[in-house]
């Protein structure tokens, strides 16, 4: 029997729409951070199979959501294609900068899927330890989003060092995108083939590039990802959260025959949706922090997302990931919300 969020995307309307959240396994668990501090360091967690299987099953069994996504971090792809990369406690990722052409081409990449076995494994575990009920999510990041980490060394506040290269050497920039492509369709095939039924691809920088740059360096290599996932895996279904990016959600829709498409908390969502192509399912748009404060910002903002899912073809989920001081309570308020009887 198909899950509820997959039968959504086979063309079911819902008189309850699914959920599931943005970084749902994360610091806000008491739980998490218990199996966190037995890991070590976060990519010590990302590559335990057993540790990281746990902890992507400790939101199911807190909440019950309808879908449980993969506990991993987009910086395992440049990791398995050589690169260094390590966390900083308290600062966030760090990776060996790769600035120029002359040092791609001293250094070249090569993408080897062995080095994620681990994760491949996680997602094998996940399968067969999740509920029936509950779709398993794998996922990506963008190459425009990994590209300005390995170019930058870090995530940098509007991702001026890849800008420039974009700018300044746009055939460097377009070596590692390419290679970024074809890793990723490695990847999120090896993830499907595992256990997977949906993919999301990250592009949590889409706010940084203009018009045509999000043309270039985001839409088309994501509609390459995805035309690589569905020759291998037509029966998958693919998600896009481009953040910053929603007035042109219905462009990334044709360009890049995406699914469905994440909306974050900084649009408006009735508007969005309307200029989405018939058919296509949003997702998300609630704001972090209106989940945070509880109250009437969390019972404004559902009703607001619900009006929406009314039409049936709506994920709900928030605009961008959960913070870590999100209250336990509110999350269950949240449930709560999203699944009370509605006439």
């Amino acid at each position: 029997m198909a899950t509820t969020l997959m039968r959504l995307f086979n063309g079911e309307t819902l008189a309850v729409p699914p959920i599931w959240l943005m970084r749902q396994a994360g610091r806000y668990l008491p739980e998490y951070r218990a199996t966190r501090a037995e890991a070590g360091s976060f990519l010590d967690l990302c590559f335990n199979t057993d540790l990281a299987t746990e902890v992507t099953l400790q939101p199911i069994r807190r909440f019950g959501f309808d879908a449980s996504i993969l506990f991993s971090d987009i910086l395992v792809v440049p990791h398995a294609m050589g690169q260094k990369v390590w966390f900083e406690e308290g600062e966030g990722p760090r990776l060996e900068q790769i600035t120029t052409g002359a040092e791609l081409a001293a250094r070249p990449l090569r993408f080897d899927l062995d080095r994620l076995a681990p994760v491949i494994k996680t997602v094998e575990r996940l399968r067969s330890a999740l509920p029936a009920e509950t779709t398993l999510i794998g996922f990506c990041g963008a190459p425009w989003t990994v590209a300005s980490y390995m170019i930058a060394g870090k995530g940098t506040a509007d991702q001026a060092p890849a800008r420039l290269v974009a700018y300044n050497e746009p055939g460097f920039l377009a070596a590692i995108i390419d290679q970024l492509v074809e890793a990723s369709i490695i990847y999120l095939n090896a993830q499907l083939a595992a256990g997977a039924e949906v993919v999301q691809i990250f592009e949590s920088f889409a706010s940084a590039l203009p018009p045509s740059g999000l043309r270039t360096w985001s839409m088309e290599p994501i509609g390459r990802i995805i035309r690589g996932v569905k020759a291998a895996h037509p029966r998958s279904k693919v998600i896009v959260f481009a953040r910053g990016a929603s007035s042109l959600l219905a462009e990334y829709a044709v360009v890049t025959g995406a699914d469905g498409f994440g909306v974050d908390w900084g649009s408006d969502l009735a508007d969005t949706v309307e200029r989405l192509p018939e058919g296509l399912i949003s997702q998300g748009n609630l704001d972090p922090l209106a989940l945070v404060a509880g109250g009437e910002a969390l019972e404004t903002g559902v009703a607001r997302m619900m009006e929406v899912a009314r039409n049936g073809r709506h994920i709900v989920n928030l605009g961008h990931g959960i913070v870590p001081q999100t209250p336990l309570a509110h999350v269950e308020r949240l449930m709560e919300l999203v699944r009370q009887p509605r006439a």
